[in-house]
């Protein structure tokens, strides 16, 4: 069987440039690699309030964002989360394989939990690792594309598959984590401590933004001390940050981009990235606004769902059987 390759994305607030660099702009070209199953993860939007419509409205965005990444989509299978219930269903069997201490100690759980009240917060946001791995054994995925903040999620989604193996059999397909080597990182503008994160309206790039938005945001980026263009995250982060995006974009690799810009004076070398930055999205948002107004992605979502729903049920199937359910 050719290698199964699965990422989704949440539709929570607006996407940004660190989404298309990190995930989005890669997607086109993992259809050689083997077969690929692209999602909305509208279910895991849930686990933290969000208002029915956003919800909506977010799901089709980001099913535009990635068909005008440039998506293949004979050839992929993008589908929506909620449109395949055996998410939920094997969320309800996997639940009893993961255990709370090993939830708890999941730093993402750690960090969203301490900015909430105790009573506010959600079983869902607790348990998201669960529907997590529930989301990738479900289609046999050999390989996941994640950022560095969800790669703690595949370590336990491959815990969780050696502990089932090794009390039913050969059952679950071992998940590796794939972390991308330029771009995996994209930090905010205003302040490049922080991740670039869909909260910060001055730092961030929005992939709806106006071009001459995106333009003044990064020439109003943080710099730092001294004139030189040079990669050094500890002393030189914004400057860092901004050659990050432009080797991404360009593909080539950070030292290529360093040689690129000696000499340049920090406010030139703005411009060159800011340059980079809108002829990407220019040409990104065209791509977008034709497949939202043509409504294109519900055929897609539609056919998605098909496919989605023939593989994720033979899996589940084959774990109803081995932990004993019964099927008539």
């Amino acid at each position: 069987m050719a290698e199964r390759i699965l990422t989704g994305i949440k539709p929570t607030g607006q996407l940004t440039l660190g989404n298309y660099i990190g995930v989005l702009k890669h997607l086109p070209k993992e259809v050689d690699r083997g077969e690929c199953f692209y999602f909305i993860a509208d279910l895991h939007a849930l686990t933290l309030p969000i208002d029915p419509e956003v919800l909506r409205q977010n799901s089709i965005d980001l099913a535009c964002f990635y068909m005008a990444a440039g998506l293949d989509t004979s050839k992929v299978t993008l589908f929506l989360q909620s449109s395949v219930s055996a998410h939920a269903e094997m969320n309800a069997i996997m639940q009893n394989y993961l255990y709370m201490g090993e939830l708890s100690r999941m730093t993402q759980f750690k960090d969203k939990s301490a900015k909430m009240k105790e009573s506010a917060i959600g079983l869902g946001l607790f348990a998201y690792p669960v529907l997590m791995a529930s989301d990738i054994i479900l289609y046999d995925a050999s390989i996941v594309p994640v950022g560095e903040d969800q790669k703690q999620h595949v370590e336990l989604t491959r815990d969780l598959v050696n502990r089932f193996n090794n009390r039913y059999g050969d059952i679950l397909t071992m998940p590796k984590p794939e972390m991308r080597k330029v771009g995996a990182r994209i930090m905010s503008l205003s302040d490049p401590s922080k991740k670039m994160s869909k909260s910060d309206p001055k730092g961030d790039i929005f992939l709806k933004d106006d071009l001459a938005v995106i333009r003044k945001k990064i020439m109003s980026a943080v710099t730092d001390s001294g004139s030189e263009v040079k990669y050094d995250v500890e002393n030189k982060p914004g400057i860092s940050n901004l050659l990050t995006i432009y080797a991404s974009l360009k593909d080539i690799s950070i030292e290529e981009a360093e040689e690129e810009f000696v000499g340049y004076r920090y406010g030139d070398f703005k411009k060159a990235v800011a340059d980079v930055v809108v002829n990407e999205l220019e040409a990104f948002q065209k791509k977008y606004r034709e497949i939202l107004e043509s409504k294109a992605y519900e055929k897609v979502l539609v056919e998605g769902a098909k496919k989605a729903n023939e593989v994720a049920n033979k899996t589940l199937n084959r774990v109803k059987k081995a932990v004993g359910l019964l099927s008539l």
